[in-house]
């Protein structure tokens, strides 16, 4: 049964109490945001231009950029339910570890001179595991931290960060891509990493876990169930599978275009790239500071609507300088999705259920495999620049065809 307000605010009380609201354990979790994020960029970058190098293949480069992806619709919603059994603090530091070994890997295999696609594939893989496991580990534990009142502003610091690192990591991929090598910019990701592990570590704040071993595909089902009949969730997470079918995957085709159509090399396609994370990272601290909760649903809504229209100008875009500026458009409107993204499904759900469905948002999140294959398909069959043009056409006309859906947030 859909917990009260009421209900839910002493629940929210009673985490607070027994979490603390500690300023430095929320700046320790938005610093491993910070990193895993920058980290997530500067792989992308770096391996989408040298699949495309060794392949010639877009479709290629959006398979390996998809795959990280894959997890969260595999395993997402599963996730979700078993963070709930586990110390988060723990659980994460153990991930954010798993991926500074798998960093440190290709890291050793390109020094060796034996790095090849599938060794990039199985990589994007394991790295799209971690990712899963943001929403119903690190973001519970910022919002538990923050409380509800703050939690929009709490999102909007950590999308902040997230763009920032839109800026800094593909740039720094395409520099070290240049300068040193692939092995070169995987090593510093392992140094990254290692960090952020601990800064984890150093969290103070613990959310009570769930009993009951056997419950977990039950509390699973829960979650779903919810979404479905709770009219607010469904259309948010509706939202979001259109802007990860239609929109995030044309992400692929920057390194395609920037080498193909606009004749750039490894530095300024990551430049290029790092544009929209100029625009996202602006984008998040105007939210920060001016966004209120009557405004939630229209930058939600409306973020995705102009990030498809970014998108189709970038495709157009016959001059870096001109694709330049619609990168920089995509990276605003981005900003306004992801910072109120995860808030709107934080509030909306029940307390003691965030995780489950932070875990089923990320099931929606994994639709994006979807876009990507057809995006890389579509690619293949008529170029990169056509193909994006034509998905995000696409992506504006699910959007209008949904509106009595999404017309209720």
């Amino acid at each position: 049964m859909r917990e009260t307000k009421s209900e839910t605010h002493q629940t929210d009380l009673s985490f607070r109490h027994v979490l603390g609201t500690s300023p430095m354990d929320f700046w320790r979790l938005w610093y491993v945001g910070l990193v895993v994020s920058t980290v997530r960029w500067l792989e992308t970058v770096v391996m989408g231009i040298v699949v495309y190098q060794q392949t010639g293949s877009a479709f290629a480069v959006a398979m390996v950029t998809m795959l990280r992806l894959l997890p969260m619709g595999l395993f997402g919603a599963f996730l979700g339910a078993l963070a709930e059994r586990f110390d988060r603090r723990l659980t994460l530091a153990g991930m954010v570890g798993l991926l500074a070994v798998m960093s440190a890997v290709l890291s050793v295999v390109a020094f060796a001179s034996t790095l090849e696609v599938w060794h990039l594939a199985v990589a994007s893989f394991v790295n799209g595991c971690g990712w899963a496991t943001d929403n119903p580990l690190r973001r519970v534990m910022m919002g538990e931290v923050m409380g509800r009142d703050r939690m929009a502003t709490a999102m909007a610091l950590d999308v902040g960060a997230g763009n920032a690192s839109r800026m800094v990591g593909p740039a720094a991929g395409g520099l070290l891509l240049a300068g040193v090598g692939i092995e070169g910019a995987f090593l510093l990701s392992v140094v990254m990493y290692v960090t952020a592990v601990a800064a984890t570590l150093l969290v103070r704040s613990h959310i009570p876990t769930a009993e009951g071993a056997g419950a977990v595909l039950a509390r699973t089902w829960e979650g779903v169930v919810l979404i479905f009949s709770d009219r607010r969730l469904g259309a948010i997470m509706a939202v979001t599978v259109i802007y990860n079918v239609f929109a995030w995957p044309f992400t692929s085709m920057i390194p395609v275009i920037g080498t193909d159509r606009l004749s750039l090399g490894p530095e300024g396609v990551g430049l290029l790239t790092s544009v929209d994370g100029v625009g996202a990272f602006m984008g998040a601290l105007l939210l920060a500071l001016w966004l209120t909760p009557g405004w939630h649903a229209r930058a939600y809504v409306g973020g995705v609507a102009t990030y498809l229209v970014g998108l189709i100008a970038f495709a157009a875009a016959p001059t870096p300088l001109l694709a330049g500026a619609a990168l920089l458009l995509t990276g605003l409107a981005g900003a306004a999705f992801s910072t109120l993204q995860a808030t709107l499904v934080y509030l909306a759900a029940p307390a003691h259920m965030r995780s489950r469905i932070l875990g089923v948002l990320s099931v929606c999140i994994g639709t994006g495999p979807i876009g990507f294959v057809w995006l890389g398909w579509l690619a293949d069959l008529f170029g990169a620049p056509e193909a994006t043009a034509i998905t995000g056409v696409m992506g504006l006309l699910a959007l209008a065809a949904t509106w009595p859906l999404w017309r209720r947030i």
